[in-house]
């Protein structure tokens, strides 16, 4: 097992991460240095849609390492997060190797003993080139270090979460008819959480806990500076203090970044320098996906346009 250290310093972390067009806090940035350094994985939590998903896919970005994502729900088990068997190849290789199968049996006096012949033969069928490995082994089994994204994991029951642990601790694996596999590298993993769910405390002890809340207002234009570099200064502000306002109301679903990006984005599109009540009411299904939500601020659009106008 082979482990190097990705990043130099704490403002090495925030300049790479920086170049992938994420904006990070120091704590960010203090936190997935520490990660590197001791080896252990992320547990981040925070907010649908505050770029929880997005950190991950930014450090790998930044570190030119392949982001292997293995995304939880509820019944995901080992199988699917660790690795099956190729049935449909075995059983195609059965049948090109059907006239060695039938040299192999040639001559055998009963049923036990040509049973006996193929167990004998049972390692070809059952080698790693008949093994077809998921998410958490290719990450573990990877010729070069990776990072290792367990999205949602809160979605997946805890039998499941104590299984990842095990693996995530000790980075090997146990396959039956192959023993166990150790990881050549130790990936970077990072674990996002909504909170749907309380996870165990064994699994947060095992982890850097960090915590992403929405943006304050100059962060949030950072990002969208960022991410939409065409969008006009005017209309920036505009943007980040509508969204900003939106996000303190009493709704359903307050918009995520992406959603911001998204209305960013769209209003570059119509050529738009500036919000008007008008502009809002036609695009506002962009960062408010509920009908409850959207008839609630249609009738108060007036008023945030008028204060968004002010910044």
């Amino acid at each position: 097992m082979e482990t190097q250290f990705a990043f130099s310093s704490i403002e090495d972390v925030a300049r790479s991460l920086a170049t992938q067009k994420y904006v990070c806090t120091k704590e960010v940035a203090t936190t997935v240095f520490l990660a590197d350094r001791m080896g252990k994985p992320i547990l981040v939590e925070g907010p649908a849609g505050v770029g929880k998903t997005e950190l991950a896919k930014a450090v790998a970005g930044a570190l030119g390492k392949e982001l292997i994502r293995l995304q939880c729900y509820e019944g995901l088990d080992e199988n699917k997060a660790l690795y099956e068997w190729e049935y449909a190849k075995q059983l195609l290789y059965t049948q090109l190797l059907k006239e060695k199968l039938g040299e192999l049996l040639s001559g055998a006096q009963s049923l036990s003993e040509a049973l006996k012949r193929l167990l004998s033969q049972e390692d070809l069928f059952f080698s790693e080139a008949f093994l077809l490995p998921r998410p958490l082994l290719r990450a573990i089994r990877s010729q070069v270090p990776t990072v290792l994204l367990v999205d949602e994991v809160d979605k997946a029951e805890p039998e499941f979460e104590a299984f990842l642990l095990e693996v995530l601790s000790d980075f090997q694996v146990s396959v039956p008819e192959l023993g166990t596999l150790k990881a050549r590298h130790i990936p970077m993993v990072i674990l996002t959480s909504n909170n749907t769910r309380e996870l165990a405390d064994t699994l947060r002890r095992r982890c850097l806990h960090l915590f992403i809340d929405y943006p304050d207002l100059e962060r949030e234009r950072e990002i969208v500076r960022a991410r939409v570099p065409e969008i006009p200064p005017r209309l920036l502000a505009q943007v980040v203090s509508f969204v900003q306002s939106l996000r303190k109301l009493d709704i359903r679903k307050p918009p995520s970044i992406g959603e911001t990006l998204d209305w960013a984005r769209a209003l570059v599109v119509l050529n738009s320098e500036e919000l008007d009540p008008s502009l809002v009411e036609g695009t506002l299904s962009l960062i408010l996906k509920h009908q409850e939500d959207l008839q609630k601020v249609r009738g108060d659009i007036h008023r945030l346009t008028r204060q968004a106008a002010a910044v």
